[in-house]
């Protein structure tokens, strides 16, 4: 080490004001790409609700406008505007640029709150290009400018004369470039939130506005039934009840409301909120409803003689084909950091607990149709888990799932570095030639599946592993297989799905991705599963070639090769990867400098679930309609 060097109070760096913010913005939001760009529209859009959950608003309007900016306006009180007496600025002034500041910590401005740190809409202020706050109170449209958090002098009234009940606050601000990494806004994400908040809200009217859209349109949310009405939309399959279970009860100053519905689809479907606040990773009120319906259901079981003391249902079987949304109301929530990703008060899961367990233990004595199909329901699941469990221990006793067996069609790469090293699953053995030749044999692997595998949504995991492809599968990934899954043995950096760009390949695409999603959903989750893009077409223009992904993508290079006034010598359509000569297959398809492949991620759960039930579910109908409604903008590989 150095000694030249002098560490002393001037090598001390004060942030003042929202400097912390801005240089360290993870810190505050998570991150600065595109959930954190979601953040701060998140925490101004929170603020309009809380003046909801206090009982002071029932409007709340969003505008995506085309430049990326988000006005929010509620119909609420407004905030301050007159002097803070510590502060000696306006109030509205205190809220925008200071953290920790703001009426969450009064204990008479509200009783519930989404935040809790004071540092939300500060945070937006501190990372947005600009930022104006408008507020409408004493009949008059108050005004403060920011620029990256900084104030654009004093607040200023803009207009007078407005009505006493003309009251509330408007937000508008545009994300700095210099912070985020993305700043263009997702306008289904953006409106998927407000739909959420309105289901959370009930009987409170949301507007969105979308000004980005090809044709601008308006949509508006607003629900009776509230979170009733969120389990309906939610749930996938049958349902197998008559009515959904409702619960609304108060216990030690926290509200808890919980409906939830079971239906004839595998899917587990529970999602928490802790003041309208999406907690993701769950907590304690999670944690309470998981017990108080495990016990419920085994309580009323018994005492009717639907199960017995020795077969207990448990937390899994139970949970299978459940929908369900718990919300909490809490006067102090305390999160796992400042995006609230988990609620951690440790007194929620007693009340949950109690609260749903009486509610629950009531509705199936008033409703023991629906109790009876519930259970019955939970003891088939129990039945096929301990099946299909057995079936998958018989296979990893026999070393079927282990590095010692890997399957002999795969063409193993020789590094041993999972970064650089993936595999790449083929469509038959014609292209598995090709593609074996052509590969990087250091750090690409090759396995060939002949024909299509089974379609996973139709069959549990012991029918699953009976099929050879998709165990060849399993075996040469090495990192096991449902909730057994351990992506630390995973064999390889990347899993890309290479098959030929024609009907076929794309449904064999479907089923493998289908598999995936079901059985080795932490691959899809970790970012591990791509899909290969292989070109289409081949166009020749003398010695100059130019490989093209479809139809569009041919028609405009000859646009353009005749408009540059040369001429086009040999156009070739591909019928699969077995006709392109390992050199083509490589430059085109693997090459890592010149290839282009999906990366496949999830960023809707429940939507994406919906999908995989509809199209490759049991159910027709649901997909006859999807094909009747789609089909003409379906283009026909015949």
């Amino acid at each position: 080490m150095s000694m030249s060097q002098t560490y002393n109070s001037s090598s001390i760096t004060v942030l003042k004001g929202l400097e912390a913010v801005r240089q360290r913005p993870a810190m505050y939001i998570g991150s600065n790409d595109e959930h954190g760009l979601n953040h701060i529209f998140y925490e101004v859009l929170d603020n309009a609700v809380d003046e909801v959950l206090a009982g002071y608003a029932n409007t709340i309007k969003v505008i995506l406008h085309r430049d990326d900016s988000i006005t929010v306006e509620d119909n609420g009180r407004g905030i301050p505007v007159d002097i803070h007496p510590d502060t000696g600025k306006s109030a509205l002034e205190t809220v925008m640029t200071m953290l920790h500041a703001g009426g969450k910590f009064s204990s008479g401005a509200y009783k519930v709150s989404g935040g809790l740190h004071g540092v939300g809409v500060t945070c937006t202020n501190a990372l947005s290009e600009r930022m104006r706050s408008q507020v409408k109170r004493d009949g008059k449209l108050y005004q403060l400018d920011f620029v990256r958090g900084t104030p654009q002098g004093d607040v200023k009234v803009v207009k007078s004369g407005l009505s006493k009940d003309d009251t509330g606050t408007i937000q508008w601000f545009k994300p700095d470039p210099k912070i985020f990494s993305v700043t263009e806004y997702n306008a289904r994400t953006i409106e998927k939130k407000i739909q959420d908040q309105a289901y959370l809200t009930s009987k409170t009217l949301f507007i969105f506005i979308n000004e980005k859209a090809e044709i601008p349109y308006i949509r508006t949310f607003y629900f009776e039934k509230g979170i009733r009405s969120y389990v309906n939309d939610l749930a996938i399959g049958k349902h197998i009840m008559e009515v959904p279970f409702y619960m609304n009860r108060t216990l030690n100053d926290v509200v808890v409301e919980t409906s939830l519905l079971y239906t004839d689809n595998s899917d587990e479907i529970i999602k928490t909120f802790a003041n309208n606040i999406l907690n993701p990773e769950g907590g304690t009120h999670l944690a309470g409803f998981k017990t108080a319906l495990t016990t419920a259901l085994n309580k009323y079981g018994i005492e009717q003689n639907l199960i017995d003391e020795k077969s207990k249902l448990s937390g899994e079987d139970v949970r299978e084909g459940i929908t369900a949304i718990v919300s909490v109301k809490l006067p102090h929530p305390q999160f796992e950091g400042q995006t609230k990703i988990k609620l951690n008060n440790p007194e929620i899961k007693g009340i949950v607990q109690k609260t749903v367990t009486d509610a629950l233990l009531e509705f199936f004595a008033e409703n023991p149709k629906d109790a009876k199909a519930i259970i019955q329901r939970a003891v088939l699941s129990q039945k096929a888990r301990n099946a299909a469990k057995a079936a998958r221990n018989a296979i990893l006793r026999k070393g079927a799932l282990t590095f010692t067996s890997l399957p002999g069609k795969l063409a193993d790469c020789s590094s041993k570095d999972k970064a650089k090293s993936e595999i790449f699953i083929v469509e038959g053995d014609s292209a598995g030639g090709s593609a074996k030749q052509a590969r990087n044999r250091a750090t690409q692997a090759i396995l060939p599946l002949s024909g299509k595998p089974i379609n996973s949504e139709k069959h549990r995991l012991d029918r699953v592993l009976e099929n050879d492809k998709l165990n060849d599968l399993v075996k040469a990934l090495g990192c096991g297989i449902s909730d057994q899954i351990d992506l630390s043995k995973l064999r390889y950096g990347k899993v890309i799905i290479m098959t030929d760009a024609d009907v076929d390949g794309l449904h064999i695409v479907t089923l493998t991705l289908t598999f995936f999603y079901r059985f080795m959903r932490k691959l899809i989750e970790d970012g591990r599963v791509y899909v290969a893009q292989p070109p289409l077409f081949k166009v020749e223009s003398g010695k100059d070639k130019y490989w093209c992904l479809n139809e569009e993508e041919k028609e405009r290079v000859i646009a353009k090769l005749t408009q540059d006034g040369k001429k086009v010598t040999n156009v070739q359509r591909f019928k699969g990867l077995g006709e392109m000569n390992p050199e083509q297959l490589y430059n085109t398809t693997m090459d890592p400098e010149k290839r282009v492949i999906k990366k496949i991620d999830i960023k809707e759960a429940e939507e994406a679930s919906k999908v995989f039930d509809m199209l490759m579910g049991p159910e027709v109908p649901p997909r006859r309609h999807f094909i009747m409604q789609y089909a003409k903008f379906a283009t026909l590989d015949v």
